[in-house]
């Protein structure tokens, strides 16, 4: 019975109406500062692991994991044979031929810079999701000698074309005719378009290997493009892939291009969670001023409990409850506003942008056009613990003063 007086008397200090409103106040905004600490560091830790899984899964589903090209030459002769032995390499789950052209594009009088990646429409599903993300037309018909070409969502708004239009490559290889020079250009027809809603969307396009390598004045692919396992294992996997093929193969992985911005992610997770750790020890700190003001409230009852035979001990457990009951019902109200607001930010920001015309997210600024959000056990997990132990931790310094009450004092003038 001795063991269940801390814990009974700590919850009824917690439940009962102080005759000092400012001391409830108090307590009430100690409890309101973590829940809202606790809610926000979830919402914000979800929406950065959300903007994370999109660039691994969206990103950098559109962006080679790696690749290996030849420095000179016509390109890869034998690359049938030359892909089948890289697929033998450790994290090497599939591989496609590619061949890369940056030029310009134009249509209407209007015109935008591109990256069109002539592609083997049979082979592309297996290193890349543009796939799955057709809106209009398939890869399918990125037929052999065919000149059609895909376009991504907004560059084809930006050109202001669709299906069936006419479009102009121009690429900076020139041309050398009997009439003179002139730049090299290709009349295509959008066959195509796609979107991954990401910034990707304005700046990529696809045509038919076949036709790609004619354009570039090539007789056969560029180069080999890889999908690995493990995409962060990308740097290690082309190392050692160069490190056994002849010194005129050279390759890239996907943190040539993407890795800044991955580690930028990575480092702003890692600030914000920092900095609302710290609202939430501040807010958890705040026990520490409602039970130091519990304490003088409850002197005369510490000192009658004390004359009972209540222990030192007994006298601070009842503290240490009260104080992790505020704690645990801030916490507890924080993760379920947390969760549900993590469940549902992405429905309420696109609410917000239709009633009110507004996008917050411009895809020619940011890597993609939505918020994202993702909630993860592991951070759910870490959040609880650390809002407890710094709630637990509140409670020791009040509790500790609680015992060290000198009952005969306070009864004296009493």
């Amino acid at each position: 019975m001795l063991d269940r007086i801390p814990f009974l008397i700590g919850l009824r200090y917690t439940r009962a109406k102080r005759r000092n409103h400012f001391i409830s106040f108090i307590s009430m905004t100690s409890m309101l500062g973590l829940t809202l600490g606790v809610a926000v560091l979830i919402l914000v830790l979800s929406v950065m692991n959300g903007f994370d899984h999109e660039l691994q899964h969206r990103i950098l589903g559109m962006v080679p994991h790696a690749q290996i090209q030849q420095e000179d030459g016509d390109g890869i002769a034998d690359w049938q044979h030359f892909s089948s032995e890289l697929e033998k390499y450790p994290h090497v789950i599939a591989t496609a031929p590619y061949v890369q052209q940056q030029g310009m594009l134009t249509a209407s009088g209007s015109s935008a810079g591109v990256q069109v990646t002539g592609i083997d429409p049979s082979l592309e599903d297996r290193v890349s999701i543009i796939g799955q993300h057709m809106v209009a037309g398939s890869l399918k018909d990125l037929t052999p000698h065919s000149w059609n070409i895909v376009l991504g969502g907004e560059l084809a708004r930006n050109l202001n074309v669709g299906l069936g239009s006419k479009v102009t490559l121009l690429v900076p290889q020139a041309s050398v005719t009997p009439g003179g020079v002139f730049p090299r250009m290709r009349t295509f027809t959008v066959s195509g378009i796609f979107s991954v809603g990401a910034q990707l969307d304005g700046s990529l396009a696809y045509g038919n290997l076949k036709d790609m390598e004619a354009m570039a004045q090539l007789h056969h692919p560029q180069g080999i493009r890889l999908k690995l396992d493990n995409l962060f294992l990308a740097h290690q996997v082309m190392a050692n892939i160069i490190n056994h093929l002849p010194a005129n193969y050279y390759g890239t992985d996907w943190t040539y291009t993407q890795g800044n911005l991955f580690q930028a992610i990575q480092m702003e997770k890692n600030m914000m969670g920092l900095l609302l750790t710290v609202i939430v020890a501040v807010a958890a700190f705040n026990i520490v001023s409602t039970l130091v003001m519990v304490v003088t409230d409850k002197r005369a009852d510490i000192a009658i409990l004390r004359t009972l035979g209540a222990t030192p001990r007994t006298i601070m457990g009842i503290f240490m409850v009260q104080g992790i009951a505020i704690g645990l019902i801030g916490i507890l109200l924080g993760v379920i506003i947390g969760v549900i607001l993590a469940l549902s930010i992405s429905d309420i920001i696109n609410w917000i942008q239709a009633v009110f015309g507004i996008q917050f997210l411009n895809p020619n600024v940011y890597f993609i056009d939505y918020l994202p959000s993702r909630l993860e056990g592991s951070d759910l997990i870490t959040i609880i613990a650390t809002a407890f132990v710094l709630s637990f931790l509140s409670t020791l310094y009040p509790a500790w003063r609680a015992s060290r009450v000198r009952p005969a004092e306070v009864l004296r003038y009493e």
